[in-house]
């Protein structure tokens, strides 16, 4: 599964909407939106507290494997 996909498959499971996510990163939901349509990406600073929204490392948030 690539990036945007499990941005937004994650994003769904916790029941969150694009603009909670935005909110807890303080950015857009713009910005949320091209992520999980694969017309960008979040920097690094973002992936980290995207793993830490979601509880997951970020090696699996990236590879969606656990190691």
């Amino acid at each position: 599964m690539n990036l945007e996909n499990r941005l937004k498959e994650l994003r769904e499971q916790h029941k969150y909407t694009q603009d909670d996510v935005a909110g807890f990163l303080n950015i857009s939901r713009q910005s949320v939106s091209k992520w999980e349509l694969g017309k960008g990406y979040p920097d690094i600073d973002n992936l980290r507290r995207l793993s830490d929204l979601y509880k997951i490392s970020l090696d699996q948030l990236i590879t969606g494997e656990e190691k």
